[in-house]
């Protein structure tokens, strides 16, 4: 692959030889690729709008209530007790993303990922309504305060603030809950400080990342661009520039009408920078796989574009392999990716597995710290214990008691013999267990108590019953 220089993997394109932020102007781009992006993305910001207020049977679709450790994944509630859940969850996602990297490259960060949805699809649309094309940003950009910078300053300033203040909200829905979230707007903004404070400070990040620090998460702090260089391989199909076609015998060389190229030993690329002037970190494609490239197809549009105009093959930027541009290879299912395959749907049917086995009940039986037993008449032995019960589900579980399946005995709540357990909440309380010793086998045994709703047992729980040594 011919090359002017090869330092351009010492510095990344958003900071100059002074170690200052290189501001980053890319053309507005257009094409085949970049249309099916926006209508990916209107599909997403769609569905990330919508989540937190979609409910599956009276569960929020999505919500990730981290303080209060509650977690709703597609209408699935998680509980503290089903963190276990939780994290085959997002070790399935992590492997997922793996997945698709080892075989596409990084075709989530320039489709999927939520950064570069907005930044591209929203705030960039934006300043380019707002402020023009490259050309015109680039001059704006160096022509001094005037009233028609100031103006259009501002208002980008306000446009972007009223988004970002908007996916705050949104943020929000997703951490507290919709309802709750609802309950906050319509209370007024004055009944709760502490929530307007959290949602001016998420306003503040989201207007920081968007507004100034951009493509930067994607180059600096997010790890995945660096993940990419252990995850690729010179069979993963990523947006590559075909070099012994672009670049043929003698190298690149501008256009020229009528000029035999082929004879002169010239590639197709005519060197118009088009590809570099388009890209959103301001790489240049032709030096290879960079991490800095998010896979976004802009410069494949743009590329297209131009050789169309100067009646030359497309395909020149594409999606490819290494081997498929040396080799003429085609895309394989690699042993590699046959094992990630493999882990990801062994753990997606455990996964599956789990959730159908777990119960809507968890109930968690203990004896009361410090306290041993007590030995009552006609030999009964006494034992006090300490209870919590959560429902998982969005109705009431009414008619509460406890039996003993394991041995014959009596259960006696300390408050109140039936009760309810409310709706995703949790129900505490004290209980004695009362055994005769002749039932009993040592000092020590396994109780199975049984938890019914009515006449319905919906939940059984384990417990250590304490007794005298001498009643074996």
């Amino acid at each position: 692959m011919a090359q002017d220089q090869d330092n351009f993997r010492d510095s990344i394109g958003t900071i100059n030889e002074e170690g200052k932020r290189a501001w980053i102007y890319p053309k507005k781009p257009s094409g085949k690729f970049y249309e099916y992006r926006k209508y990916v993305s209107y599909v997403l910001l769609a569905f990330l709008f919508l989540a937190p207020f979609v409910k599956v049977n009276g569960n929020q679709f999505l919500m990730f209530n981290v303080l209060e450790r509650r977690f709703n994944i597609f209408g699935f509630p998680f509980w503290p007790q089903d963190f276990h859940l939780f994290v085959i969850s997002m070790i399935i996602g992590v492997i997922f993303i793996a997945l698709f990297t080892v075989a596409f490259g990084r075709i989530f960060c320039g489709w999927m990922c939520p950064q570069t949805i907005f930044m591209e699809m929203v705030f960039r649309r934006i300043e380019f309504w707002i402020d023009g094309d490259r050309g015109a940003q680039i001059r704006l950009s160096k022509q001094p305060w005037n009233a028609e910078k100031i103006r259009k300053r501002a208002l980008k300033l306000i446009v972007f603030f009223i988004i970002s203040f908007l996916i705050a909200n949104v943020f929000l829905a997703y951490l507290i809950g919709s309802d709750r979230l609802i309950e906050y707007i319509t209370d007024g903004p004055l009944q709760h400080i502490s929530t307007l404070v959290s949602l001016l400070i998420f306003t503040g990040v989201f207007y920081f990342v968007f507004a100034w620090f951009r493509e930067q998460v994607c180059i600096i702090a997010c790890p995945y661009g660096r993940m990419q260089g252990v995850l690729l391989d010179n069979k993963s199909i990523v947006v590559a520039y075909d070099h012994k076609r672009g670049e043929g015998e003698n190298g690149r060389k501008k256009f020229r009408k009528g000029e035999d190229r082929t004879a002169l030993g010239h590639g197709d690329c005519i060197d118009c920078f088009q590809c570099v002037n388009v890209c959103p970190t301001g790489i240049d494609i032709r030096n290879g796989t960079q991490l800095e490239c998010v896979n976004c197809t802009a410069c494949i549009d743009e590329c297209d574009t131009i050789m169309e105009k100067v009646n030359l093959p497309k395909g020149l930027i594409r999606y490819a392999s290494e081997d498929n541009i040396e080799k003429k290879s085609k895309f394989k299912f690699t042993p590699r990716l046959k094992g990630y395959t493999a882990v990801l749907v062994i753990l997606t049917g455990i996964l599956i597995g789990m959730l159908f086995l777990r119960n809507e009940v968890e109930a968690n039986i203990l004896r009361l710290p410090g306290q041993l037993y007590e030995h009552k008449e006609g030999n009964i032995i006494s034992n006090v214990y300490t209870y919590k019960l959560v429902n998982k589900t969005t109705k009431d579980i009414p008619d509460i008691s406890f039996k003993l399946i394991s041995h014959k005995g009596t259960i006696n709540l300390v408050r109140h013999e039936l009760f309810t357990v409310p709706a995703q909440g949790l129900a505490e309380g004290t209980l004695f267990v009362e055994i005769n010793n002749s039932a009993l086998e040592g000092d020590k045994n396994k109780l199975n108590i049984g938890v019914y709703s009515g006449e319905k047992l919906i939940e059984t729980a384990t417990a250590r019953f304490l007794a005298p040594r001498s009643y074996k």
